[in-house]
């Protein structure tokens, strides 16, 4: 006799459910015995870390990414990749990002750069007034001589930002808007030789690597004979700590992204039913230290160590925010001004921070060997922004190249801190500035590591729950 289709059900959730079970006794050993303690090349620890970032970061910044300034970001997911033949896009819908309809994005928004350093359209209440600015403007349309000056000092300040990252054209056809919160970042099914290459490109072309070195920097390359990985952190201890810092940065960021793709997995759980949630397994798979040869728990405390680089980059830019002329500019004056108080009590939050990562220590040799230094470390992760136009999949395109736009423009700030402490007090056009598109990746890749780690806090509380 037939089993009935509900015993059929029952039968597999069980034995997946203790399956499971032992998956999650063995990872919570892995997070509660290994991720603990001081991180390497800073004093902080990533207990003090979880603390501040579950508790008093994680909430506030993912309301603050719900809000219009930053939930809409402006991408060319069509550029071609520059280093190999084009390998097709994802056919999987998962890969599929919706660009945003023109009338769904807010006014002020879509004005882009010719309001940047506006303080008059930041100060316009309504769409109504923009449009009879706009009218107005039509009737007389030469500039004066002053004006003339301050746009050609924009632009020659433009021009001469120290960009870490590739940046896209706003400008182009090809550019356009993406409404982030109905394309999240999570697992695909994008993999293969397409997605394997970006990996292997971004390591073992753009991170430090003496030629004595023969072992893959990819931590997801296989591994030969029985190496257990300590001949290569010993090598990476021997760099100079910027390189060092370089290496622990891409590693940290693919940790991240490797995190979302875990946490947020599409399981089949049969019978044509399907659920986003946590993949203990595959989590196990690229974390657990007995399955990648003690790398795991190295790549986890990598994520930190990002985190405390992208913090430490808000506390140095927060004056930048905290003038009046820098407005988050939608058009609707009561979103801006609500979205701009809870930025300023992000930033509030991250003074009291205790242990931010000291970055005086790096470039700090001679000038010129400094200077060498900054300018390869630099044109390195600008190579690596541009592979992220090798993406296949334009899900993980878009994210790739927020995220990676994101640390790029937290690096342009920890190497500008003499522009900013010389801000002008009342005039937004000369010295330090950002872009819109800098802003929103900055503040939500800063996001992504946040929910990140809040991410381990819930498998955490999933641990014990099932103990």
């Amino acid at each position: 006799m037939e089993c009935p289709p509900e015993i059929k059900w029952f039968f597999v959730r069980t034995v997946r459910g203790v399956g499971i079970l032992l998956l999650l006794l063995s990872l919570g050993e892995l997070l509660h015995s290994e991720l603990t303690g001081v991180l390497d090349d800073c004093f902080c620890d990533v207990e003090s870390i979880d603390v501040f970032n579950n508790f008093k970061i994680y909430p506030r910044i993912k309301k603050l990414t719900e809000r219009d300034y930053f939930r809409y970001y402006k991408v060319n997911l069509k550029r071609p990749c520059p280093f190999w033949p084009d390998d097709g896009h994802c056919s999987i819908k998962d890969c599929h990002v919706e660009a945003c309809p023109e009338s769904k994005i807010p006014f002020g928004i879509k004005s882009g750069n010719y309001n940047k350093y506006s303080q008059a359209a930041n100060t316009m209440t309504d769409v109504s007034e923009c449009e009879q600015a706009k009218e107005l403007g039509a009737i007389n349309s030469t500039l004066s001589n002053q004006s003339k000056e301050a746009f050609a000092d924009w632009a020659r300040h433009d021009d001469a930002q120290d960009h870490f990252c590739e940046l896209d054209d706003e400008t182009s056809p090809d550019a356009e808007y993406v409404d982030l919160l109905p394309n999240p970042e999570r697992f695909t099914g994008y993999k293969g030789p397409s997605a394997w290459r970006v990996w292997n490109s971004i390591y073992e072309e753009n991170c430090f690597k003496p030629r004595s070195v023969y072992r893959p920097l990819n931590p997801l390359a296989p591994s030969r004979g029985d190496d257990d990985g300590e001949g290569f952190y010993q090598w990476l201890e021997g760099l100079c700590l910027e390189k060092r810092v370089f290496y622990r940065l891409i590693s940290g960021l693919h940790s991240s992204i490797n995190i979302h793709l875990c946490a947020q997995y599409l399981h089949d759980e049969g019978w044509g039913r399907s659920v986003w949630g946590p993949n203990v397994q595959e989590f196990r798979h690229r974390f657990d230290d007995a399955e990648t040869k003690g790398e795991g728990t190295r790549r986890l405390k990598n994520l930190y160590f990002l985190y405390l680089i992208e913090l430490r980059a808000l506390y140095k830019v927060s004056p930048y925010f905290e003038r009046a002329f820098v407005n988050l500019y939608t058009g609707n004056s009561q979103e801006d001004g609500a979205t701009k108080e809870l930025l300023l009590q992000i930033f509030n939050e991250i003074k009291t921070f205790p242990m931010h990562f000291d970055e005086k220590s790096m470039f700090a040799g001679g000038k010129i060997e400094a200077k060498i230094l900054k300018e390869e470390f630099r044109l390195h992760f600008k190579n690596i922004s541009r592979i992220m136009d090798c993406v296949g999949c334009s899900k993980c395109r878009l994210w790739g190249k927020l995220q990676t736009q994101g640390l790029g423009t937290a690096l342009k700030i920890l190497f500008s801190e003499k522009e900013i402490k010389n801000l002008p007090e009342h005039s937004p056009s000369k010295g330090f500035q950002l872009t819109r598109q800098e802003i929103v990746a900055l503040i939500n890749g800063f996001s992504r590591l946040s929910t990140s780690i809040n991410y381990l806090h819930n498998f955490r509380m999933l641990l014990q729950e099932n103990r």
